[in-house]
């Protein structure tokens, strides 16, 4: 961490500005070469002054900033100098940076820095990250909340229960002959941390749904209404319909938001038995998508009988543990009473008048959330969640456990865990990881 980093850090292309930043040891003699005014009689200020080349031309009209050490973003002194937007200057500005003394920086190494020295921790550091890749507002302030430390001080605070409680067995083993341990006390302060870690194991759940988001299924037979539906579900018309069975032959894609989760709906073609080489094909990716799907929204024309093929088909998928949704459609026309024995969510809905389609977003968003709050979420990754469940499951061994040691050791297991949701003695191995889906320049 001796050397010195430079990077655009902004999207090149045509825009208002371009920012170069320049963090290390050396960051502020580096811009001294390239620049025609010093900038440093006050940091944080933001000079405007000359870019110049090799030959001490000005190329450019900039401003720049320094921030200084250890307070600035990186925990190093920072330069950061603004261009004008385009391409060639804003890469010749980094050229310039390069040839006197910088080294190109790798993905993530900026927030990798301020991780390492100290300015944010690696819950805090994967926020980063989140904010980058939020797709929606609600995203946008779960990943806030995790970068001004909401995850992390949550996290120190049950590990700091959780280390009293190992405290207190430890001392018992060590000295024996002392007072003796009351284990009803244990386990009802074990159950109140597990009351704790299982609130924020919802919260980033939550969290992750904001940012991942889920991917919601339209199944059933052929001419059910699956397209209409969809059509009727977006706003628009994506997907086409008609009144001749079998239209829908390939899986339709399409993205919405939901109450600010993220949606990937999916059409796809009608279910049944056919001869047709290309339908088929078209039948074994919907059963496919099905069995992938967070949510199945499957379609029944509610004019009709009920086929025991659906049947069939909705409680395969049950059995495959996929969430599902009876839509029972073209509930405009004449509808029959179903007398249905599957213990999932209904609905009537008509996609030609709109009736009942904002009440199945609703439930969508409600089978989605499974009782989170994502007003609460808080963004994770797929390794934080893995350590805190696998905290949490430390914890409830403790409650069926009466042997002092084996409670030592688990609730052991658990605070290391928490310790590696905050990234304390992470290896460069994992580092490596996690900044490398940054992007170069932050």
């Amino acid at each position: 961490m001796n050397d010195t980093i430079a990077a655009i850090s902004t999207a090149l292309g045509e825009s208002g500005i371009a920012i170069i930043r320049i963090s290390g040891p050396d960051a502020v003699n580096v811009s001294g070469h390239i620049l025609t005014r010093k900038i440093f009689d006050e940091p944080g200020r933001m000079y405007l002054t000359g870019l110049i080349d090799s030959g001490k031309n000005i190329i450019d009209r900039v401003l720049a900033v320094h921030f200084m050490r250890p307070k600035s973003y990186t925990g190093e002194d920072i330069v950061e100098i603004h261009t004008h937007g385009g391409m060639l200057i804003a890469k010749l500005c980094l050229e310039l940076a390069l040839t006197n003394g910088a080294r190109l920086a790798e993905p993530g190494e900026f927030t990798r820095r301020a991780f390492i020295n100290g300015r944010i921790d690696l819950s805090q550091a994967e926020g980063v990250l989140g904010i980058i890749k939020s797709r929606s507002i609600e995203a946008l302030h779960a990943s806030a909340r995790t970068l001004t430390g909401e995850l992390s001080r949550t996290a120190q605070k049950i590990h700091d229960d959780i280390l009293a409680l190992q405290g207190s067995i430890e001392i018992q083993l060590d000295f024996p002959e002392g007072e003796v341990l009351n284990t009803l006390d244990i386990h009802s302060g074990i159950r109140e941390v597990i009351h704790e870690l299982e609130e924020l194991l919802s919260r980033c759940s939550a969290g992750m749904i904001l940012r991942d988001g889920i991917r919601v299924v339209i199944a059933g037979s052929p001419n059910a209404g699956k397209s209409s539906l969809m059509n009727a579900i977006l706003g628009k018309k994506r997907a086409i319909v008609a009144e001749i069975a079998g239209t829908t032959r390939d899986i339709i894609d399409e993205n919405i938001i939901i109450n600010g989760i993220p949606v990937t709906l999916t059409d796809t073609a009608g279910l049944r038995e056919s001869n047709d080489v290309i339908e088929s094909e078209g039948v074994r990716l919907a059963i496919e998508a099905m069995n992938d799907s967070d949510i199945c929204l499957y379609v029944i024309d509610s004019s009709r009988e009920i086929y025991d093929s659906e049947l069939e088909y909705m409680n395969e998928i049950l059995n495959r543990g996929v969430k599902i949704i009876i839509v029972f459609s073209k509930s405009d026309l004449d509808t029959i009473t179903h007398d249905l024995n599957v213990k999932c969510e209904k609905i009537f809905v008509s996609s030609k008048t709109g009736a009942g389609i904002e009440e199945l977003k609703t439930k969508i968003y409600s089978m989605a959330c499974d009782n989170s709050s994502v007003n609460e979420g808080l963004n994770v990754s797929v390794r934080q969640m893995e350590e805190i469940r696998g905290s949490l499951e430390a914890l409830r061994e403790c409650e069926s456990c009466h042997d002092e040691d084996v409670i030592a050791g688990l609730l052991n297991s658990s605070r290391v865990s928490l310790l590696r949701v905050l990234g304390v003695n992470a290896d460069d191995e994992l580092l490596d990881s996690m900044f490398s889906r940054f992007c170069v320049g932050k």
